[in-house]
């Protein structure tokens, strides 16, 4: 009878997934959930998941549905037993009949210019308010911002280097005149308290030599959002959705916000247009000109 892998063991099934996720360079926490949810499949079955079935896969979705599973861990799981099935095992039938529910895309909360000053003046610090103006004023993630290094600021090309985002991609984020300002104002008080290193990271964590956690800015944007009296809510995703729906409110193409939100496919940058409220009350609405015409006047617009 086969054993279910332990923390302790790695069977050779495991090893097997490990090396071929090696040979892809996939990222490491993306190992690590690929092989959770893998481990989660095998606990359900109680055997490897070598000598799994299509009826099998049919019975652990069932399940992950009757029990509450959440559609992005379900999506994820998915995922990682595509990998197993039609990698690692060459199984592209059991593969084929994993079934991915589309999930419901829901708008994203964006504050108003004015939300995102008051957020940013009740930043818990300078660092924090340099790290949350990053997230806005470049529409960086926020494990971009964490990640960031003093010397991917280029002041002189007025760019932001950033090294292996998404999909492990590199790309320029924009560098404006003010948030040169701020993270200088930053770099200037990290100097004086000694917590920056020479090539070091920009915003390190409570460790010199470690980067500030995205869990730390989270609770810094949550506390800087109460402290500003914002109701909706908020992290630091909502920063870079807010960075693009006012370049759009602004009239900056979207091509050029595609590039600066390291997107791969225009369709998700589209999304910012149904919350850009400038954009939308700029429209002149059918029933408008209808009026206009028939009280004789010029339509509008």
């Amino acid at each position: 009878m086969a054993t279910l892998p332990t923390e302790q063991s790695v069977t050779p099934l495991r090893q097997r997934m490990l090396d071929d996720m090696a040979m892809r360079s996939m990222r490491s926490r993306t190992q690590h959930d690929y092989v959770r949810h893998v481990r989660a499949f095998a606990a359900f079955l109680r055997r490897s998941p070598e000598t799994a079935t299509a009826e099998d896969v049919r019975r652990f979705q069932l399940h992950q549905r009757e029990h509450g599973v959440g559609e992005s861990v379900i999506g994820a799981t998915v995922s990682a037993l595509r990998f197993l099935f039609g990698v690692t095992l060459d199984r592209p039938d059991l593969s084929r009949k994993l079934v991915l529910a589309s999930r419901p895309r829901k708008l994203p909360n964006v504050l108003s210019v004015e939300e995102v000053a008051r957020l940013l003046e009740a930043a818990p610090g300078i660092k924090y308010r340099a790290a949350l103006g990053v997230a806005y004023g470049a529409g960086l993630r926020v494990s971009e911002v964490a990640h960031l290094r003093a010397d991917d600021i280029d002041s002189k090309r007025m760019l932001i280097r950033i090294e292996e985002g998404k999909g492990r991609k590199d790309r320029n984020a924009m560098l404006s005149p003010q948030l040169l300002e701020l993270l200088r104002l930053w770099w200037r008080e990290g100097k004086r308290r000694s917590v920056l290193l020479p090539h070091g990271w920009l915003f390190p964590g409570r460790s010199y030599t470690d980067p500030i956690s995205t869990r730390q800015l989270h609770r810094a944007v949550c506390e800087a959002a109460e402290a500003a009296g914002i109701r909706k809510r908020v992290s630091p995703h909502t920063l870079r959705h807010s960075f693009a729906t006012h370049l759009l409110e602004q009239d900056v193409d979207i091509r050029v916000i595609q590039v600066l939100l390291g997107h791969s496919k225009l369709e998700t940058t589209a999304l910012y247009t149904k919350v850009a409220t400038r954009t939308i009350h700029a429209v002149t609405g059918p029933l408008d000109r209808l009026m206009a015409l028939m009280e004789g006047k010029p339509p509008p617009g």
